[in-house]
């Protein structure tokens, strides 16, 4: 008898036992808390991302001063155009292959909500974030945010997406570790990340 059949035997004899009750999952946790807007920046920046707070009107200008001028910024299908400074070329996602994605200087995108708490920010896929993809391959991830899409905990953030959609969770620019735990920016996505948060 293989080592294989040995397990699947096993595992066939305790379901035929009966004794697979489910379990019950405790759901007793803390769903809600205080929403304080500064400790989602404060998480932020803890996480080496920069953040802007302006108004809206100010949106195109904040880009400007991010991005280099005459720079390529590849941008999802449902952005609104009045976000884009006229300093940038906007390269609209109509299935751009990975090479240009990779090459543009930045990608523009909103948000779907973001968690105070741990000072993260959620894309669900929607037409103005776009595939998931557009956020991985540049360099720098500018991402807008509304101070309404903003929760204090990650149950209140679960409660407002839809679990089918593509989520990219973002708790500041990609970062890892190597074994002696020094810090490597960009290796799983982009190496800055700048959230401009609207009031």
């Amino acid at each position: 008898m293989s080592d294989r059949d040995l397990v699947l035997g096993r595992l066939r004899a305790a379901l035929a036992s009966g004794a697979h009750t489910p379990v019950e999952v405790p759901r007793d946790y803390r769903h809600t808390g205080t929403l304080d807007l500064d400790q989602l920046v404060d998480r932020l920046v803890d996480y080496r991302a920069h953040v802007h707070r302006v108004a809206e009107a100010a949106v195109a200008d904040t880009i400007a001063d991010i991005l280099p001028a005459g720079g390529t910024v590849v941008v999802p299908p449902g952005l609104p155009p009045a976000w884009l400074p006229p300093t940038v070329t906007a390269l609209p996602d109509d299935d751009l292959d990975h090479a240009r994605i990779g090459a543009a200087d930045a990608v523009v995108t909103a948000a779907a909500v973001a968690v105070a708490e741990t000072g993260t920010v959620v894309l669900d896929g929607s037409p103005d974030q776009g595939r998931r993809v557009l956020s991985l391959l540049p360099d720098r991830h500018v991402c807008v945010l509304r101070a309404a899409q903003v929760v204090a905990t990650v149950p209140e953030a679960l409660a407002r997406l839809a679990p089918r959609r593509p989520l990219t969770w973002i708790s500041g620019p990609s970062a890892t570790s190597d074994i002696e735990l020094i810090r490597v920016e960009g290796v799983h996505g982009p190496r800055q990340l700048h959230v401009i948060l609207l009031p």
